[in-house]
């Protein structure tokens, strides 16, 4: 139970809740431990009356009182097992929603990379099925771990302080029983595992099929899609029986042995009664003990699987949780950025596919200018802007940001000062008004609508029926690429960042809409530092400066005018870009 080691934190906080639900538990138990007693007592008293020892007043009295007792009891400890639920199932709850804000919190700090090589579905399996499995080990477990803790701790010493004998007979096939238990726990935490690994697998797949709907349903897909599925469906059919059968043993065994123990209660209790040993009241008394062990010895085997399951889970957890991010908070002092940016011998290589994308570049980025980055795809003009975000560290070379090494700057501050449109523009599932001011969340409606309309979507927006209370569907698939970009850019463009980072933002607009967007957007960014990555020269002609990539390196540098003076890469670029916009 190593793994379970992570919660210790979360039981150390909510203590005292825990601690009043198991005494709450040890006092439901306590007041069950009454009836057979006076099942006992009621049986001898009317024993008693048989042989002509009390009279029948007197017996019926005593069976009354007797019977008021074990109502008593019964209503006291039905009484305190729901105060018992309502203390540690809370608990349970709590923790859970502790562990899902901690396992949250951890996913958001962790760099691009962790995202590269884990797939959403075994994200959203962790922090779901997984901690659902630990919440059970955090409640159910140990209420009903101590539920049985209590019994057999109080009600083994009693059977053999009552009749010695009897209980150890009644008591032998409990080491059999725990024998069984070592052994198949060992195996279901084996299986629950792979069990598991096989949800994420499967939870993968169907957001995979999800997202991409469109696609399958443009190609036809839908035949294999199903095929793949039941595959899936068909393999995890069978880890799942795997595990339900070793499960399934644990119950049949339970109540064999309590069968067991039962035709020993009997026998060896009617041949003591038989030999005047003991009475008839002690056999139903000790009936009774061992039905009541019944449920907690059959529920040691469930305890048994939650508890090996819960560890699988929190496994899977901290193999997330002790995930470190590359990029840390090294410093949390903020900064007055007003955003000139130097690369000094840059050099890149992503570490998932370990391609170069930059080779040491070298420029630099006044403050206040807007600069245009161009070049052909895999040139590496994406990987400066998230290079500029700190999204990653350089793997050679050094970028200031105001003449300060960006690990030198608060991460936080930094992100807080840029405004950023990435190329596949990301919408939630909320509506257009909230997607926009997730630039700024406490911007007024002049604000948004004035972003809207520098992006030119105002008008688009308007066209819908609730306007920009229209909700959007999942990655805001109900509007268009173009509709999508734009409403990004208004994003962006609220945030009134110092520095502005344009993802090849423009590319699904036409001419005439990327060049109303360009005149708001330098008019708006003006005195800000403005990144722009394109494969348009139309959208570069404007800026103070242009940057040409070729394999990661700088392959031209200068204004509109001083590039297109010379022969190269830009000139063509823009001749053939002219050409195509005259035909």
């Amino acid at each position: 139970m190593k793994e379970l080691k992570h919660l210790n934190k979360y039981f150390k906080k909510y203590w005292g809740k825990l601690l009043l639900g198991i005494v709450i538990t040890i006092i439901a138990r306590l007041f069950q431990l009454v009836m057979p007693s006076y099942v006992n007592k009621t049986i001898s008293t009317v024993e008693r009356f048989l042989d002509n020892e009390i009279l029948k007043s007197e017996a019926q009295s005593l069976i009354t009182q007797y019977i008021l007792i074990i109502v008593g009891a019964a209503l006291l400890s039905g009484f305190f097992t729901f105060l018992m639920r309502q203390t540690i199932i809370n608990v349970s709850r709590y923790i859970e929603y502790d562990l899902k804000n901690e396992v949250f919190d951890h996913y958001q700090i962790l760099n691009l990379s962790f995202y590269k090589k884990n797939r959403t579905g075994d994200l959203m399996n962790r922090i779901s099925e997984d901690v659902n499995q630990v919440r059970m080990y955090a409640g159910p477990a140990i209420m009903y771990g101590i539920q049985t803790f209590t019994l057999f701790t109080c009600l083994i010493p009693l059977m053999f302080i009552k009749a010695p004998t009897l209980a150890a007979y009644t008591l032998l096939p409990l080491p059999v029983l725990s024998v069984l238990i070592y052994q198949i726990s060992k195996i279901i935490h084996k299986r629950s595992t792979i069990v598991q690994q096989y949800l994420s697998t499967l939870s993968t797949f169907t957001q995979e099929v999800f997202s991409g709907v469109s696609v399958i349903k443009a190609y036809t897909l839908e035949p294999q899609t199903n095929e793949e599925l039941t595959v899936l469906a068909n393999d995890g059919r069978d880890k799942s029986m795997s595990l339900a059968k070793v499960n399934a043993w644990f119950f049949p065994l339970m109540i064999l042995l309590i069968g067991v123990s039962n035709i020993l209660v009997i026998y060896i209790g009617g041949k003591q009664y038989i030999n005047g040993e003991i009475g008839v009241g002690l056999i139903a008394e000790f009936i009774l003990y061992v039905n009541m062990l019944t449920w907690p010895v059959a529920i040691v085997g469930w305890l048994t699987s939650i508890v090996q399951r819960a560890e699988a889970s929190q496994e899977r957890i901290n193999e997330f949780l002790k995930e470190q991010p590359e990029l840390k908070e090294e410093v949390a002092t903020p900064l007055d950025i007003q955003g000139k940016i130097e690369f000094k011998n840059v050099s890149f290589v992503y570490p998932d596919t370990e391609i170069e994308a930059l080779h040491k570049l070298s420029f630099t980025i006044d403050a206040g200018d807007t600069v245009a980055i161009l070049g052909k795809t895999g040139s590496g003009k994406s990987t400066i802007l998230d290079l500029v975000a700190r999204l990653y560290d350089p793997t050679e070379g050094e970028i200031t940001l105001d003449g300060r090494p960006l690990q030198q700057i608060s991460l936080t501050a930094l992100r807080a000062a840029i405004g950023a449109v990435p190329q596949d523009a990301f919408l939630f599932s909320d509506s257009i008004k909230n997607n926009i001011k997730f630039g700024k969340y406490n911007a007024t409606e002049e604000q948004v609508v004035e972003a809207a309309k520098n992006a030119v979507v105002h008008d688009n927006i308007m066209g819908f029926g609730k306007g920009y209370d229209t909700v959007l569907g999942e990655r805001g698939i109900t509007l268009s690429g173009g509709q999508k970009q734009r409403v990004s850019i208004a994003r962006a463009l609220l945030k009134d960042a110092p520095i502005y980072l344009f993802d090849d933002c423009l590319s699904a607009v036409d001419t005439e809409t990327e060049e109303e967007i360009l005149n708001n957007l330098k008019r708006a960014s003006s005195h800000r530092t403005t990144l722009i990555v394109s494969h348009r020269v139309s959208s570069a002609k404007n800026a103070d400066k242009i940057l040409v990539l070729e394999n990661g390196q700088l392959l031209q540098e200068g204004t509109h005018e001083e590039l297109n003076s010379q022969n190269g890469y830009y000139k063509e670029l823009y001749k053939n870009q002219l050409a195509e916009k005259e035909n």
